[in-house]
């Protein structure tokens, strides 16, 4: 049986049997924060078994995509392990039970209708006190006791050892059912859980039956392909065996089962799947999360390949053969697979890179070991092996145990803590618990009302202290409070108008009020079914179980759907003009204000900006019809609407359409009318991450006032220089040229030959009359240039000509100075014991100068000398002092010296003993100054 036909046969099977099909959720599911990626069949229905969202069936089935690391190591190794594959799955949401999950199971399995697999080839396990299961099996079933296991608790119940060791909550043992291979080995198949207890506490008697009780079934589908078709191992089924042989085809060496390259080939065919699945759901390496987790998936593979004498990147390669194996059940890999493999070969070269000198120095600390008889790999190592060389720590412990040698994880965990590097690729808590799930457990949901109307009456349902912005919600349910707090609360409603962040569309802000009260909405978030509204009280005592008028800050909400529609239009001109590829990869939308994330690996320059811009204001001004409505997903599909990848789309759906150009499936509010969006212009397009770019935009008001701001800043600039547009860059270029060439003349103390630009401030004709991609492209080159935001392009180019003139006039003030040298100041100097002491003002001199003239008396005194020289330059007073060498031998010290002398100036500085500089603000108290040091030298040189 094939393994298409098999995972159809399981689904119909359970149709029959009144379970509700329904299609693979998203591999990585973004919304829900307990996993990196979906690890079993069960988890997108969650909330259904803990009964907390309204039902539209009690029964299900479905083939899940799914992924886990947690076997990682045995990939490739073993027959039956995989990181990617599909789990079948049937489930009951207090429907049926025990009786119906067994039977189904066995008739499924056994009847010739279905897979019709020998009886005396299967053998079951079920929890040791199980009586109820036994039973079942061995007098409904027929299952004679002898192929009947009784399990302990860490092999047969959910989650393992559950009852001894916990966690509390929903939890029940499971019946295994395994195959019997013609070797007399027995693999696993299918696993029934019969969740049924609440666990409270630690036992005996911690077991409580639960009200309601469920039904979550789970069948490998590879797994039990391989059995249906008689392969040693699931890498040989249908669907995986011609993955692996294009991957030997593209490494250049033949499969063979048995040898180490054939477990390569094994692991290489798991890997590719992964990471095409993920990548194809827009997940890119990286360092954190579920991203971290395909990168270390793709370098695995990747020094698989270098092993087999590889060099250059060849798993990019494989994204084809994934897309051909699976194109019956997932044909929408091959519309992403250039991009795929685009990502994936970028992530390639960057290993292959790095992994010759990584090998070399991994290869190199085994030695050390050895000759150290030393078993623990250093996590110290590993961590820099990683930062420098980008050798994930688990490659260098798979490494380390084919040598034999140990790997301390905790040693690297605490190298990388300070770096933030390290993902938490494991479990994280599954349920959660705190006030906002008590009130989903009764509620179930807020009934959303905003896509109709901005203001509504509604019952108050729960109040919540604080803004559950910790890690833990340990907030507190009230029933009632007054507006004496000032800190922040929650409040459920039974239903709102208000829109809850999600799609990347911010939260609406509003009142909740009545005579008694008014609540100041601040922010509405989404838990799960529920819409909690963030705020403070202002007036007044709020009770639950009040009634009230909630209503939306309609102006708001209205800034905000131009944005929200802008990006559905922007999603279109993105795609239109620079390809399919530029897919959404997230989003934010505020009022008239958005942020739009998408796949593209090169920036955009100010030619396709403008050409973007035109585009999407082209679609503004058609004022086409911006409709929704609510479908079946297949009828959405069918009709060409656009999905996100990780997003979750209910069934039916609601889809946007603006015009005949875009179809989106989308929960936000928005526009009748692209025209509504007013204007749109782009403000930004920056990097996020590798292949990732992002796109800030303007609509609206604020749209219109960045383009006049924009105008308003370019008006600035001519008038500044007395120029016209074309001549504006060029002015600025030239003025930092020249303030970089002063500064230098300047330091060096030599005359300057720049003949300086004429600058004449004149009026500048309104630059609304000039062609506005114009405009704003000059703009966004002399911010670039002035490495500057656009709104301090003025202030900077005005500091900029105040800097010029200045350097100007010291320079001029320099040349004009006193003219000394070494040997005049050497005339002038006072003999203090052994020494010599020069302090005098040198009319004029730079910083560079003064040092130099202390150097050469340094040099040419037979005597050990103390130099302090000061200049006046403007409003600033310059302060140069040095000692020879056999004076700081002594002890004394320059910066000091020079230190005390600038404090009588009002400032302050120092420096190296040998050497020192600083500096005051007060001229007028230089000379008391000057005399203050020549006396206090004196006193430590007699």
């Amino acid at each position: 049986m094939k393994t298409d036909e098999l995972r159809e046969k399981y689904l119909a099977f359970f149709e029959s049997k009144g379970c509700s099909r329904q299609g693979s959720d998203v591999l990585v599911p973004t919304w829900d924060p307990s996993v990196l990626f979906t690890p079993a069949g069960m988890n997108p229905f969650k909330d259904h078994f803990l009964g907390k969202v309204k039902l539209d069936f009690t029964r299900a089935t479905t083939c899940q995509k799914c992924l886990r690391t947690g076997d990682i190591d045995n990939v490739g190794r073993t027959a039956y392990h995989h990181t990617f594959f599909e789990m079948l799955g049937n489930f009951s949401f207090g429907d049926y039970f025990k009786r119906e999950a067994i039977a189904w199971a066995w008739e499924f399995l056994t009847d010739k209708k279905w897979l019709g697999i020998e009886k005396d080839r299967l053998t079951v396990t079920v929890y040791k006190d199980d009586e109820e299961a036994f039973g079942i099996w061995n007098q409904e079933i027929g299952l004679p006791t002898a192929r009947i296991a009784r399990m302990e608790e860490d092999e047969n119940f959910w989650p393992a050892s559950a009852p001894s060791l916990g966690p509390d909550g929903v939890c029940g043992p499971c019946s295994e059912i395994y195959y019997q291979l013609e070797n007399g080995a027995s693999v696993e198949i299918w696993n029934l859980v019969f969740t049924q207890f609440n666990r409270v506490g630690d036992p005996p008697d911690n077991l409580r039956p639960l009200p309601s009780k469920n039904i979550d079934t789970g069948m490998g589908l590879e797994r039990t392909a391989s059995v249906l078709q008689g392969v040693p191992t699931n890498f040989h089924i249908d669907s995986l065996l011609p993955i692996v042989q294009a991957a030997a085809e593209v490494v250049g060496v033949p499969y063979e089962y048995e040898s180490d390259n054939g477990r390569r080939l094994r692991r290489i065919t798991d890997h590719v799947r992964a990471s095409t699945f993920a990548v194809h759901e827009n997940v890119y390496p990286g360092a954190n999360g579920a991203k971290y987790v395909i990168r270390r998936l793709i370098r695995r593979a990747v020094l698989d390949g270098h092993q087999m004498g590889l060099r250059d990147p060849f798993l990019f390669q494989l994204v084809g053969a994934v897309g051909d194996a699976m194109a019956s059940q997932y044909p929408e890999l091959k519309e992403t697979s250039e991009r795929v493999q685009g990502v994936i070969r970028r992530e390639e070269e960057t290993f292959f890179g790095t992994i010759d000198a990584g090998l070399d120095r991994i290869h190199r600390m085994f030695d050390a070991m050895e000759s150290e008889n030393r078993g623990l790999v250093d996590g110290g190592q590993a961590a820099d092996l990683y930062q420098t060389y980008g050798v994930p720590p688990e490659l260098l412990q798979t490494l380390a145990a084919e040598q034999n040698y140990t790997f301390d994880w905790a040693g690297y965990q605490e190298a990388m803590a300070q770096h933030a590097d390290i993902s938490n690729t494991g479990q994280r808590v599954l349920f959660q618990t705190g006030p906002l799930e008590t009130l989903k457990e009764a509620l179930r949901e807020t009934q959303f009302l905003g896509y109709e109307q901005t203001t509504a009456e509604v019952t108050i349902k729960g109040i919540i202290t604080g803004d559950g912005s910790g890690k833990e919600d340990d907030g507190q349910l009230l029933s009632h409070v007054t507006s004496h707090t000032d800190e922040p609360l929650r409040v459920v409603l039974d239903q709102s108008p208000f829109y809850g962040e999600s799609g990347g569309q911010v939260g609406d802000h509003g009142r909740i009020f009545n005579d008694d009260f008014e609540f100041e909405v601040t922010d509405t978030q989404k838990h799960a079914g529920l819409l909690v509204h963030l705020g403070y009280l202002k007036r007044g005592e709020m009770r639950e179980s009040a009634t009230a008028t909630a209503a939306v800050d309609e102006t708001r909400r209205a800034a905000i759907a131009r944005a929200h529609s802008a990006t559905h239009v922007l999603h279109y001109v993105l795609q239109k003009n620079i390809g399919q590829h530029a897919q959404q990869q997230g989003s934010k939308v505020d009022a008239d204000w958005l942020r739009f994330d998408f796949t593209n690996q090169e920036s955009l320059d100010e030619a396709a900006l403008v050409k973007i811009e035109s585009d999407v204001n082209e679609r503004v001004a058609a004022a086409a019809p911006i409709e929704w409505k609510t479908l079946p997903l297949a009828e959405a599909r069918q009709a060409g609407a656009m999905m996100l990848f990780g997003e979750k789309y209910p069934d039916p759906v609601r889809m946007v359409s603006m015009g005949d150009f875009s179809r989106e499936l989308c929960g936000g509010t928005h526009l009748s009318s692209t025209d509504a969006i007013e204007a749109f212009t782009v403000v930004a397009e920056e990097s996020v991450s590798a292949g990732t770019r992002r796109v800030v935009a303007l609509t609206g008001q604020r749209a219109a006032e960045h383009r006049r701001e924009t105008q308003q800043i370019l008006q600035q600039v001519l008038a500044t220089f007395g120029c016209t547009i074309d001549k504006a860059l060029d002015r600025t270029v030239k003025l930092m040229d020249e303030v970089r060439t002063l500064k230098k003349d300047l330091s060096s103390g030599r005359a300057s030959k720049l003949e300086p630009m004429k600058i004449t401030p004149a009026a500048a004709a309104p630059t609304d009359q000039l062609d506005y991609a114009d405009v704003r492209a000059t703009v966004r080159d002399i911010a670039r240039h002035l490495n500057v935001a656009a709104q301090e392009v003025p202030q900077r180019l005005e500091t900029l000509i105040a800097d010029r003139d200045r350097l100007l006039d010291e320079i001029q003030q320099a040349s004009e100075g006193e003219q000394i040298s070494a040997a005049q100041l050497l005339e002038q100097a006072e003999t203090v014991g052994d020494a010599i002491l020069i302090v005098r003002e040198t009319a004029g001199a730079n910083p560079n100068q003064m040092r130099g003239w202390i150097d050469q008396v340094r040099k040419q005194s037979e005597q050990p000398a103390a130099v302090l020289l000061a200049s006046v330059q403007g409003e600033k007073v310059l302060l140069v002092g040095g000692l020879s060498k056999a004076l700081v031998e002594r002890g004394l010290k320059a910066g000091q010296w020079v230190g005390d002398a600038a404090k009588m100036v009002g400032g302050g500085g120092g420096g190296r003993p040998d050497l020192a500089q600083a500096g005051g603000r007060d001229p007028e108290k230089l000379q008391a100054a000057l005399e203050a040091a020549q006396a206090t030298m004196r006193q430590s040189l007699a």
